[in-house]
C-alpha cells in the first residue's frame, strides 16, 4: 500500500513539474512575443535606413532630402501605372525613399487595367490622355510626369537597342515637388486678335486647345489677350507667348510688347513661313533675323513638306531633349544676326544661340511657289539653316552693374504644337522652352543613375553544389537537430 501510494505521488510530481514546464514555456514565449513586438515599435518609430547597393541606386542626394525635409504642405503623389510596364519599380522604390524622409508626402497608386472605377474617375479630373504617368498635387496645384521622361537612353553606332539606361525619377520628382511647393503659379499670355490658334479650338490643323491642356498639366494658368481691349500686357504675366498670328500686329499693339520686354520680359514668337505680321524690326533689336523662306531638307523629312529635327543646340532647351525628334511643318528660317554676335565692348549685349536647324544637305529656298523645291546656289542659302533660336540678355555683371534677366525663344513654325501635331518631341521642345522662359529649367542638377543589371552566370559544377547545399544539406542539418532535441526530452 506504501509503495502504491508512492507510485502515485511520484506520478503526481511528474504531472506538476510537465505542467509547471508547460506554463513557463508559454509565459516564456509570451514574454518573447511582447519583446518582439516591442523591438519592431521601436524600429517602426526610430530607424536608419542603409544602402547595400553597389552603385548606390537607392541613395538620396542632399538636395533631396533637403527639399522634403523643408515641406511644410501634404504633397499628393499619383501613380499612373500599369504594373508590368518598365519603369514601375524604379518609381516604387524611389517613392518608398521619399516616404522615408518625410511624412508630408502621401501616394496612392492607380492601375489602369485593375482598377477601372479609379482609373475613369482620375482620367476625369486630371484630363489625362495616356497611362504611366505620376501627378504631384499641392492643393490646387497639380504637375503631371509622363513616364517616358523619367529615362534617358544611350545607343551604340550599330545598334539600335539601348546600350544603358539612366533613371532620372529623383531629378524630375524632386524638382516636381520643389516647383509646385513653393511660390505663385505661373501666368502664361497668348496674344490673340490676329487670327491665332484659339486655346479653346479642337481643330486638328488650327486649334491649340491641347498644347494648352498640357500647358495646364504642367501647374501653369494660361490666359488669353487682345492687346486691343488692353492698355498694356498685365502685370502678373510670366510670359507672353505670340503663336501663329496671320494678320499684321498693329504699331502700338508692337509698342506695347516692346514695352513689356524692356521690362524684363518672357515672349515666345511661333511665326509661319509666308506671313509677315510686322515682328521683324522688334526681332532685329534682339539680334534675330527672319527671312522669307522655307527651310528643306530631303535627308530629314517624310513627305517634303515636313523637316525632321534631331538635334538641338547647345542650351538648357535642348538638354532635355536628347533621343528626341521634332517635327516642323514648312518651317521659316530663324538665325542669330551678325550684329552683336562678336561685339564684346557691348554691354548687356543679345546672347542669341540656334536651338535647331537642318542639316549641311538641306537650305534655305527663296522661292516657296516653286514645287518641287530644288536648291539654287544663286538665290538659295545652303544649310545647316537654323530654325528656332533662343535670346537671353541680362544677368551679366559688367562694370559692376547687375542687369535682370530678359528671356525670348522664337521657333520658325506655329504648327508644330497644333492638335494635329503633338507626336515625337514637338510637346517637349515647346514645353521646354516654356519652362526656360519661366525659369523653371532642370530646378536641382541631380545627376541620373544609372541602371545595371547583374547576371549570375553559374556551370554544372556550381549549380550541383547549390543543390546539395541549399536543397539537401541545409534541411537535413535542420532535421538532424531537431532530432537531437526530440531524443534528449524523451530521455527527460
Amino acid at each position: 500500500m506504501t509503495d502504491t501510494k508512492k507510485a502515485k505521488r511520484k506520478i503526481r510530481q511528474r504531472r506538476g513539474a510537465k505542467l509547471a514546464i508547460g506554463i513557463n514555456t508559454a509565459l516564456a514565449l509570451f514574454l518573447m512575443g511582447v519583446m518582439i513586438g516591442m523591438l519592431n515599435y521601436l524600429g517602426y518609430r526610430h530607424y536608419y535606413r542603409f544602402d547595400l547597393s553597389r552603385t548606390k541606386y537607392y541613395t538620396l542626394s542632399d538636395k533631396t532630402v533637403d527639399v522634403l525635409s523643408s515641406l511644410t504642405n501634404q504633397i499628393d503623389v499619383i501613380v499612373f501605372f500599369q504594373k508590368d510596364e518598365v519603369g514601375f519599380k524604379d518609381i516604387e522604390n524611389l517613392l518608398k525613399e521619399y516616404l522615408s524622409i518625410s511624412d508630408k508626402i502621401h501616394v496612392e497608386y492607380v492601375d489602369p487595367d485593375r482598377d477601372l472605377a479609379r482609373a475613369e474617375a482620375f482620367v476625369r479630373k486630371y484630363e489625362m490622355t495616356e497611362p504611366n504617368g505620376v501627378v504631384f498635387g499641392n492643393g490646387s496645384r497639380t504637375k503631371y510626369v509622363m513616364g517616358d521622361t523619367l529615362y534617358e537612353y544611350t545607343f551604340n553606332t550599330y545598334n539600335t537597342d539601348p546600350s544603358s539606361f539612366l533613371f532620372k525619377g529623383e531629378q524630375v520628382f524632386s524638382s516636381t515637388i520643389q516647383e509646385i511647393s513653393q511660390g505663385k503659379k505661373p501666368i502664361v499670355y497668348f496674344l490673340g486678335g490676329h487670327g491665332e490658334p484659339g486655346l479653346d479650338d479642337f481643330d486638328p490643323y488650327k486649334g491649340y486647345s491641347s498644347i494648352a491642356k498640357v500647358i495646364r498639366r504642367d501647374a501653369v494658368e494660361v490666359r488669353s489677350l487682345v492687346l486691343g481691349e488692353a492698355s498694356s500686357v498685365p502685370e502678373d504675366c510670366d510670359a507672353l507667348v505670340v503663336a501663329g498670328p496671320q494678320q499684321k500686329i498693329s504699331q502700338p499693339e508692337l509698342d506695347l510688347i516692346r514695352s513689356y520686354m524692356n521690362k524684363n520680359g518672357k515672349m515666345m514668337v511661333l511665326l509661319d513661313a509666308g506671313v509677315r505680321v510686322g515682328l521683324e524690326p522688334l526681332l532685329e533689336s534682339w539680334s534675330i533675323q527672319l527671312e522669307d523662306d522655307v527651310v528643306v531638307d530631303p535627308h530629314r523629312t517624310l513627305t517634303g513638306k515636313d523637316l525632321f529635327i534631331t538635334e538641338y543646340g547647345d542650351h538648357p532647351i535642348g538638354d532635355s531633349l536628347k533621343n528626341l525628334s521634332s517635327i516642323f511643318y514648312g518651317p521659316r528660317s530663324v538665325e542669330p544676326m551678325a550684329r552683336f554676335q562678336d561685339a564684346s565692348d557691348v554691354v548687356d549685349k543679345p546672347r542669341v544661340t540656334s536651338l535647331a536647324h537642318c542639316s549641311s544637305s538641306g537650305w534655305a529656298e527663296m522661292d516657296a511657289v516653286e514645287r518641287p523645291f530644288k536648291y539654287n546656289p544663286s538665290r538659295d542659302r545652303s544649310g545647316p539653316v537654323s530654325v528656332a533660336v533662343a535670346v537671353e540678355k541680362g544677368s551679366t555683371r559688367t562694370l559692376d552693374l547687375s542687369i535682370p534677366l530678359t528671356r525670348m525663344v522664337v521657333l520658325g513654325d506655329a504648327t508644330f504644337v497644333s492638335n494635329g501635331s503633338l507626336m515625337g518631341g514637338n510637346v517637349n521642345l515647346f514645353m521646354s522652352a516654356l519652362n526656360w522662359l519661366l525659369e523653371r529649367e532642370t530646378l536641382m542638377a541631380i545627376a541620373p543613375k544609372e541602371i545595371t543589371y547583374v547576371e549570375l552566370v553559374m556551370n554544372k559544377r556550381d549549380l550541383a553544389f547549390l543543390f546539395w547545399s541549399v536543397v539537401v544539406g541545409l534541411p537535413s542539418v535542420i532535421g538532424l537537430l531537431g532530432g537531437c532535441v526530440w531524443l534528449a526530452r524523451r530521455r527527460y
